[in-house]
């Protein structure tokens, strides 16, 4: 029998995730897996904004066109890459329990978000960090900043910029927690859509491996996840929108907070919604819906959604 094949990208980050679920997949099931690094539009553009790219899903599109055609047979996203729009024929099969969802700050002295000097500059892509960086601290001289983990850390240790912001998660992944400066509290940056959690990828055909990887599924964080991602459909953002979510199980119900930042940080809208986990779409949809009324569509468009 052959080896399963895994479709990733290839960075560090990306291949940890991969490795993460092929040794999973031979402690469940004893099943022999082999990994495949595809490159995306995503890693071939790495000039300007994620947003200049002009697609939706410019970190995954050639990993599901190689999974539609039988080139691989499962894929493992960053779930925050993964438009709401699934193509027809895949289905994300399994979501495994979610790591830690928050944004952190390194920094090149040690300094936290508060103690940043004035005018310090501080880079990062996203258009979710970059407005709710400018909200907390309009002082900053926030910059575009692309590439992967160690590119991102080098340019601050270099001297280029004074900081940058991460997912937590990815450091923790690969054992460079400690260069956290700071792990940022959701009350001053909610994360991104479905940050710290992995999703693998499949055909809805394939039943052998939906079956491998049923096992594998976290309940509470398929349920927060499709949360925050009806919120996200409601609002018909890709995944470059100034939009931050987080959902969780409290006490057995169902908590969501989002929010939609001006990209200059000078307005917000931001709320919460509870509910059954039963139901975690009409929840986010309702959320997502008040956002809108509130004046989210105006952020958005401001934006340049």
């Amino acid at each position: 029998m052959r080896p399963v094949r895994i479709g990733t990208r290839g960075s560090a980050l990306a291949l940890w995730q991969a490795e993460h679920v092929r040794d999973w997949l031979a402690r469940a099931s004893g099943a022999a897996a082999e990994i495949v690094k595809i490159r995306t539009a995503g890693d071939q553009f790495q000039q300007g904004s994620v947003a200049a790219i002009g697609s939706k899903g410019v970190f995954i599109k050639e990993i599901e066109d190689a999974l539609l055609a039988g080139a691989v047979d499962l894929a493992v996203h960053s779930l925050k890459d993964v438009p709401t729009e699934i193509p027809a024929g895949l289905a994300l099969v399994a979501i495994p329990q979610r790591d830690d969802p928050r944004d952190c700050l390194v920094s090149r002295t040690g300094a936290g978000l508060a103690a940043l000097a004035q005018g310090a500059r501080v880079g990062t892509s996203s258009l979710r960090r970059q407005a709710q960086l400018r909200r907390a601290r309009p002082d900053l001289d926030v910059r575009e900043l692309r590439g992967n983990v160690d590119t991102r850390l080098r340019r601050v240790e270099e001297g280029t910029l004074d900081a940058t912001v991460l997912a937590y998660a990815g450091l923790r992944r690969l054992k460079l927690e400690g260069r956290a400066s700071e792990v940022l509290s959701q009350r001053v940056m909610l994360p991104a859509v479905g940050q710290g959690a992995l999703a693998v990828e499949a055909r809805e055909e394939d039943r052998a491996t939906r079956e491998r990887l049923a096992a594998f599924e976290h309940r509470d964080t398929r349920i927060a996840v499709t949360a925050e991602r009806a919120v996200l459909a409601t609002l018909e953002g890709g995944c470059q929108v100034p939009l931050g979510a987080w959902g969780r199980i409290e006490g057995g119900r169902l908590v969501l907070d989002a929010c939609v930042c001006a990209a200059d940080g000078s307005e917000v809208v931001r709320d919460r919604a509870e509910g059954s986990p039963e139901q975690p779409e009409t929840l986010g949809r309702a959320l997502g819906e008040k956002l809108l009324a509130a004046g989210a569509d105006r952020l958005l468009r401001m934006a340049g959604r």
